[in-house]
């Protein structure tokens, strides 16, 4: 287990059609862009890339500073103001490329709420090496951090530089807390995924998984060696410290675990703060 900042836990498949491509001396960083990705399974994703907005190392040619590849949480996209708020704070570590998943926002397809999504991240990953990008952190919250779990296991080819997995559940199908069974019935329900589609601008799959996916605490102990960070909130209102606590457990001893006290859940209760620290421990474990 390793130490964590003062206040927190130590812790204890095809590929997508874009093709990444190796950073050559003195190239730059592109300017900001937005663009639309396909899948493996042929989904269109919109996705945004912004250039870092502070470097920090001039003997580093743009292109190798790090790139973080944010993962949303459920009803979440790439224009929501706290997605935003996060990819201008972690700017400031690296280059950021945002997107939107399947059924989110203006992508293609349907929300499998975590299954397929790991082809959204694998497609958005590719892209960020295409454009010159040899680092990549995938940072994911909620639904979002489940899949960078999940990517990480299943994508090894991608060799990520470092993982960050924010307020994600554990294990499928809970039903503990009152905004998880809101959540079920959102899902599940024909009624709710009408008020996901017209309420969230969510449109979701009306299949049941089958079959049932890799789980996240099944796919943790596939991560290794890449860095792994867990952060989870104690106050979090949708998963209980058990979740980070199992992930915690099947990472062992290449896992680092922050609970952080008072945090509720995922990208709208991760203060400018915590993600200062999250961007400067990504740094520092992507070399």
């Amino acid at each position: 287990m390793s130490s964590g900042p003062a206040g927190h836990v130590a812790r204890s498949t095809p590929p997508s059609t874009v093709r990444p491509h190796r950073e050559t001396a003195g190239e730059t960083v592109p300017a900001r862009k937005r663009t639309f990705l396909y899948t493996a399974d042929r989904v269109r994703i919109e996705a945004v890339y912004e250039p870092p907005s502070v470097v920090y190392d001039t003997a580093r040619p743009p292109a190798g500073h790090p790139v973080f590849v944010i993962a949303h949480g459920f009803t979440g996209d790439v224009n929501r103001p706290h997605v935003r708020r996060v990819a201008r704070a972690l700017a400031r570590h690296g280059a950021v490329v945002t997107f939107s998943f399947r059924g989110h926002g203006a992508s293609g397809g349907r929300s499998t709420v975590g299954d397929r999504e790991v082809l959204d991240l694998a497609a958005a990953v590719d892209w960020a090496r295409g454009l010159g990008h040899t680092r990549v952190v995938t940072v994911g919250f909620s639904m979002g951090g489940s899949v960078v779990l999940r990517h990480a296991a299943l994508h090894r080819e991608q060799e990520l530089a470092a993982v960050v997995s924010v307020s994600a559940p554990a294990r499928w199908y809970y039903r503990g807390t009152a905004p998880m069974r809101r959540l079920h019935w959102l899902v599940t329900r024909p009624a709710g995924r009408l008020v996901g589609r017209y309420g969230f601008r969510t449109r979701i799959h009306h299949r049941d998984w089958d079959p049932v996916p890799l789980s996240p605490v099944e796919a943790v102990p596939r991560i290794a060696p890449t860095p792994l960070l867990i952060v989870h909130g104690d106050r979090d209102g949708y998963f209980p410290l058990d979740h980070p606590y199992m992930l915690a457990s099947a990472a062992g001893d290449h896992g680092d675990l922050w609970i952080e006290p008072g945090m509720g859940h995922a990208e709208n209760a991760a203060d400018d703060t915590l993600l200062a620290r999250i961007g400067d421990w990504a740094l520092s474990a992507a070399g």
